[in-house]
């Protein structure tokens, strides 16, 4: 009797200890290098939720001069410089290991709904979707 009301006891405080919600395995904190090597972008939390910004370009200049946000569809915005443009918009924690909300591309001045997944402990994946058509592109740790 004395074993089974230990086992009892040390079930309940295994299970009291337990987090709440989900948890996430590990951070997406940091700089990433696109699959391509052409962008790297560095993430960091914003709010209860994770942003990031174009940190790196492999060719930063067009016509020599630092490229601008020239599709972008706010016109206001098309004379900006593309380094330090948000790409990752206000993502909160969607399960683990994945954040989801505003995905901005550059290349064609939208934004898209998204998401930002580790799918191991230096790789990522981010998506953006219109409607069911959705484009990934991976992303490594970088220093």
């Amino acid at each position: 009797m004395t074993r089974f009301c230990l086992s009892l006891a040390a079930l309940a405080l295994a299970t009291i200890a337990l987090p709440a919600g989900p948890a996430n395995a590990a951070s997406p904190d940091g700089t990433w290098l696109s699959e391509a090597g052409d962008v790297k972008m560095k993430v960091a939390p914003c709010g209860g939720a994770i942003c990031s910004h174009i940190e790196w370009l492999k060719e930063p200049n067009e016509n020599g001069k630092p490229k601008v946000d020239k599709h972008n569809a706010d016109e206001s915005k098309r004379s900006r410089p593309v380094m330090g443009s948000a790409i990752i918009l206000g993502m909160k924690p969607d399960g683990a290991d994945k954040w989801s909300g505003q995905v901005y591309n550059a290349e064609d001045g939208k934004t898209y709904s998204g998401s930002f997944t580790l799918t191991g402990a230096n790789k990522a994946d981010l998506k953006g979707c219109v409607a069911f058509i959705c484009k990934s592109k991976g992303w490594t740790r970088s220093q």
